[in-house]
């Protein structure tokens, strides 16, 4: 599987693991920055791996920062994306099969690297259920509401 990660100074820690992580287990990762601790702004981290996700370069995305929040609220605004900030397994689950979720957020700061390993397993091994297929279809529609 191909997968986007991204994340800015407060996540990068965790980045680097998780690439260590998933590269272990066959994936191909492709790492969208930032490559320091040196402090950058979460929002250009967000657009670049929702770029990605959208245009289906990679099959889903992950972003971390301090908390995830930022994170998520950033690539959501990018139209077609759906990130979702998980803490645990059940969110990563629930997120990718009722929310259909492309990318998830993952906060450094509130999440051990442990409960990220998890988090990221059961996102991957979770599938998306197709009886929420109007709900997401409705979340289209919101996205091409003009204010």
């Amino acid at each position: 599987m191909k997968i986007g990660i991204g994340s800015d100074h407060a996540g990068f820690n965790l980045k680097k693991s998780l690439i260590g992580f998933l590269t272990e287990k066959g994936h191909e990762v492709v790492d969208y920055g930032t490559f320091s601790v040196d402090r950058v702004d979460y929002p250009d981290y967000a657009l670049i791996v929702s770029k990605h996700v959208v245009k289906q370069d990679v099959e889903f995305g992950i972003l971390i920062c301090g908390t995830g929040i930022g994170m998520s609220i950033a690539a959501n605004k990018v139209r077609g994306i759906r990130a979702a900030l998980v803490y645990d397994e059940l969110t990563a689950r629930l997120a990718k099969e009722h929310n259909h979720a492309n990318i998830i957020c993952i906060g450094e700061r509130t999440t051990p690297l442990e409960e990220a390993k998890l988090i990221v397993d059961t996102f991957i091994k979770a599938h998306r259920e197709s009886r929420h297929e109007t709900r997401i279809e409705k979340i289209a529609e919101i996205e091409k509401v003009k204010n």
